[in-house]
């Protein structure tokens, strides 16, 4: 059974809404983008991160364990489609959810490249 975390998510990427949380002690707003489990089955989303707090700049992609993740919020609000893709991302290894598969009908399940 998913987290309520997980839920929020989910349907964030299903409406194409932000989320707002606090992740790692750190204020984000991203636009989630993959949803769904990690190699060692925890429940992880891939999201584009274009504002709040960072360790590093913004925007940028952020893989996010949802154990972590806290008082998240979806939101109406520009959606934001993130970076360049030079790379195949690697954060959920078993895909629930891809907004450009999924929800924009557009390439393949976990395909999308990364910076």
């Amino acid at each position: 059974m998913p987290s309520a975390t997980y839920a929020i998510f989910r349907n964030a990427i299903i409406s194409e809404q932000q989320v707002t949380c606090s992740y790692e002690g750190r204020r984000r707003e991203l636009c989630p983008h993959i949803i769904g489990t990690n190699r060692r089955g925890e429940e992880v989303v891939l999201a584009w991160q274009f504002a709040g707090e960072s360790s590093g700049r913004l925007p940028q992609w952020r893989c996010l364990r949802l154990a972590n993740v806290r008082d998240a919020r979806a939101h109406a609000g520009r959606w934001h489609e993130g970076g360049s893709h030079r790379t195949t991302q690697t954060c959920v290894s078993d895909i629930d959810l891809d907004v450009n598969v999924h929800v924009r009908k557009r390439g393949k399940p976990g395909r999308r490249m990364l910076e």
